[in-house]
């Protein structure tokens, strides 16, 4: 059966993957989720804003939904100390314990500590950066207990403009990080320069794609370029990208992701007050299809109700930790008679497979309209557009079928609720176990909901879809529906037992 054959190719192309790894540490087999400090707290960085993130982490429940890394961002250091081989050390007013203490707090709460420099002179703030100090660092970092690295791309003194020479110097340091015999998750932070998808998976465990995330949805910034056609062949990535430019460069190297090694389109802003909740929801969406990271760039500490909400949905995580590591790709993208911030305005449909979750001969799929118009607008996606990699024109085995949607944002958390979670900070048993609309993936993994068919990670039935036939949906502006398909028991699909 054709369908059967689709399966078994992709699960011996991965086990090819898994063998060959990225960076050679086992690590970030689905994208790795956690939290960064730098989107809302810039160089305001202290031991007592760790801690208390990774508290409310843990108290929000947003640990046993996935979210594992505490990423501490630029402005930590004061330097070498000379008496000790040139070591970076921290800065002792804003982390008076240390930063081994630090991480020990991190690690008893159950996440993991993440640490931050640049291949560069300097790093992007101005503070001692890691080029010529690799082995250095990487000792120092493992002597702390790190976790994760993020690797940035400021001061390099000109070691970039082709491929090999930005391949040589990254790599310096993945060969370090490994040698300490401590798994480290190596995510690089070069911009999109030198087109790292091509050379960073063999080293790294993610790669930014793109300058520096904005928080907003489109638009338009001469400091970030590169946002038409001519996305994938950027030469000076920039900063101010919106969420827009960056949904473009990633269109074009979606192929390039797998276990272990991710396109990452840099943190996520929701939380941070510069969107609408759709304008939130449609970029929260958009990272879990093409599998980037997730991670939170937020003030947990002041986080809206609302915005717990969707960083809390475990139907859409479940699209983004999916075991098959496949991204959504790009379909189709038309241009409207709307307006956006740049004067035009565009709607969007990508589609991807996932792991089956019904025991049939054919994966579930994933499929996010994205609507760019400033009104509410009902987008439509034929199967035949939807599965047009298994067969142009229609004639994939797929469009033959019938398929029940899913949708994903049906079952999203009530404000009231996620306020509650606020409210009680873990005092009332809402930290993941007791809350009917929470997945507590510490307990049981997102491959095993996903194998059990665990109804948090499959959303809503809203329609089933006959073969030939349409998935509509009608979009608020600027935002998106996401949906999982399924595929319905037939004579077709059953096939498999006659094998």
């Amino acid at each position: 059966m054709i369908a059967l054959q689709k399966i078994s190719y992709t699960i011996a192309a991965l086990a090819v993957v898994s063998r060959v790894g990225a960076s050679d540490n086992g690590l970030a087999r689905t994208p790795q989720m956690g939290w960064d400090n730098w989107n809302a707290f810039g160089c305001s960085v202290s031991e007592t804003l760790l801690q208390q993130t990774a508290e409310l982490i843990v108290n929000y429940g947003l640990r046993d939904l996935g979210y594992h890394y505490v990423v501490l961002d630029d402005c930590w250091s004061v330097g070498r100390n000379a008496s000790n081989n040139n070591s970076l050390a921290a800065d002792p007013t804003k982390f008076p314990a240390g930063m081994k203490a630090a991480a020990d707090n991190i690690h008893d709460l159950g996440l993991g500590f993440g640490m931050y420099s640049s291949a560069g002179k300097y790093t992007c703030g101005g503070y001692a950066g890691s080029l010529g100090y690799e082995e250095v660092d990487a000792n120092t970092w493992a002597n702390w207990g790190v976790d994760y690295l993020k690797y940035d791309n400021c001061y390099n003194e000109g070691q970039a403009g082709t491929q090999l020479i930005s391949y040589n110097r990254y790599n310096v340091m993945s060969k370090a990080l490994n040698a300490t015999g401590r798994p480290i998750l190596y995510s690089l932070c070069n911009w999109g320069e030198d087109y790292p998808f091509n050379w960073a998976p063999t080293i790294a465990n993610s790669w930014r794609i793109s300058g520096d995330i904005f928080d907003d949805w489109d638009q338009a910034d001469a400091r970030c370029p590169c946002d038409g056609d001519d996305a994938w062949d950027c030469r000076l990535p920039g900063f101010h990208c919106s969420v827009t430019n960056i949904m473009n460069k990633v269109s074009f190297i979606v192929s390039k992701s797998q276990p272990g090694a991710w396109n990452d389109l840099d943190m996520l802003e929701v939380g941070n007050g510069g969107m609408t909740d759709a304008e939130y929801v449609a970029h929260f969406s958009m990272w879990a299809a093409v599998k980037s990271p997730l991670i939170l760039g937020n003030d947990l500490r002041i986080v809206p109700a609302a915005d717990l909400s969707i960083i809390s949905n475990a139907a859409v995580i479940a699209i983004n930790q999916d075991p098959n590591g496949s991204s959504a790709a790009r379909r189709w993208k038309y241009a409207t008679n709307g307006t956006d911030a740049n004067g035009r305005a565009e709607i969007q449909m990508w589609s991807g497979t996932l792991m089956s979750t019904t025991g049939g001969d054919y994966y579930d799929f994933v499929v996010l309209l994205i609507n760019g118009n400033n009104v509410e607008t009902v987008l439509n996606a034929t199967l035949a557009d939807i599965f047009v990699d298994f067969g142009a024109g229609g004639t994939a085995d797929e469009v033959k079928i019938p398929w029940e949607v899913r949708d994903l944002w049906a079952n999203r958390m009530s404000t009231t609720e996620a306020q509650a979670i606020i409210s009680a900070n873990g005092t009332a048993g809402y930290n993941g176990t007791n809350v009917q609309t929470r997945y507590n993936a510490t307990q049981t993994s997102y491959a095993e909901g996903l194998a059990a068919a665990d109804e948090l990670l499959l959303g809503n039935v809203t329609t089933t879809i006959q073969p030939s036939g349409t998935v509509s949906a009608t979009i608020a502006p600027h935002g998106a529906a996401i949906f999982r398909l399924r595929a319905m028991p037939t004579a077709a699909t059953k096939k498999r037992d006659e094998l």
